[in-house]
């Protein structure tokens, strides 16, 4: 039998993008079962008008969306954004049922299929977070350095972002963590670049990763490397984007990152927020403030089209009072992962 079809996560970078967050509203529920399977239709629809476009759209559910919409069976690493309060800076977890995920050559065509989802979605869900992304120059973020040299490619990007055999029931689906970062451009432009430099622990002009004997133990590059017990570099899959509204003074990164497992994306954001050893933290975080955080489960492209029907599941808690209240780390920074460590631990 061949393996689920995945949505169209592994596909390039494009030049545009919107990232939708929505929550759904109380006996809405029924609608958006009936949503989530039109959102291919309605993809060709707008982007068959410009096929040279790329128009596509990745759909995440939240973990008490899931509860509400489908009950059991789950994918078995779905849960809610767990916040991370460090000493001096935290990542917090913010209200999301539903991602839309949507990306082209061309903003119009985002714009077209966003306008298309909000208006099935009028009267069952709201649209609580709303950023229009767009490239910038060569892959670079608005503090000016590369974003997302890291990717992997190939069938390798596949292996870090589809879920396979470890869950079948859901294989060939995802989940992804989404953040929205507000930077002090004002403030990081006052460094000089070698500090720039060697708080992210790459070149800004030739973006080249500096060596390990040389790279600050709380850089971001050091910090986001994480490897197994085995010693084998753990990787996710980002888009990231910049974002802003220049007369606002609003510039920002739109963090987005696919995994096959939440867990490595989670240690990555604990070792950021929290530091290793902890204290240790990403001085990035000194000018660049997390103010949004999801987690979604994205399910195969044949599951998205044909999802299951709605069953009981045992809920510890009422659907309303997860979305609102997603559990917090534990106050010592742990996200009770172990089968993980940093590079050099």
């Amino acid at each position: 039998m061949p393996a689920p079809e995945p949505q169209a996560i592994l596909t390039p970078l494009t030049e545009a993008a919107i990232f939708l967050t929505v929550t759904v509203d109380p006996g809405g529920e029924q609608a958006v079962r009936e949503l989530l399977p039109d959102v291919s239709g309605l993809r060709r629809s707008v982007g068959f008008r410009i096929p040279e476009g790329e128009l596509t759209c990745v759909v995440g559910i939240g973990d008490a969306a899931w509860e509400r919409l489908f009950g059991s069976p789950r994918p078995a690493g779905l849960h809610p954004f767990a916040a991370i309060r460090g000493a001096r800076h935290d990542a917090p977890a913010t209200p999301g049922d539903l991602l839309f995920h949507i990306r082209a050559r061309r903003l119009d065509l985002c714009f077209e299929l966003a306008q298309r989802i909000t208006e099935r979605l009028r009267g069952c869900g709201r649209v609580v977070d709303e950023v229009h992304g767009f490239r910038s120059f060569d892959e670079r973020d608005l503090l000016g350095f590369v974003d997302g040299t890291e990717n992997p490619g190939g069938s390798e990007a596949g292996e870090a972002a589809l879920i396979a055999e470890e869950d079948p029931d859901f294989a060939g689906g995802s989940y992804v963590v989404v953040q929205k970062y507000l930077h002090d451009l004002q403030a990081w432009d006052e460094l000089a670049v070698a500090e720039q430099e060697r708080i992210v622990g790459r070149t800004k002009l030739s973006d080249l990763e500096f060596p390990d004997e040389l790279k600050a133990s709380n850089s971001h590059v050091a910090l986001n490397t994480i490897v197994d017990e085995d010693g084998n570099e753990r990787k996710i899959v980002r888009f990231n984007m910049p974002f802003g509204r220049v007369g606002a003074g609003e510039f920002g990164t739109y963090f987005i990152g696919y995994a096959h497992t939440p867990e490595v994306i989670e240690l990555m954001l604990q070792n950021m927020f929290v530091g290793k050893p902890q204290g240790n933290y990403d001085h990035i975080l000194d000018f660049s403030r997390a103010v949004t955080g999801s987690l979604f489960f994205v399910p195969s492209a044949g599951l998205l089209d044909d999802p299951p029907a709605p069953s009981p599941s045992p809920v510890p808690a009422s659907a309303g009072e997860r979305a609102s209240s997603p559990p917090s780390a534990p106050a010592d920074g742990s996200l009770a992962i172990g089968s993980l460590r940093e590079q050099g631990s």
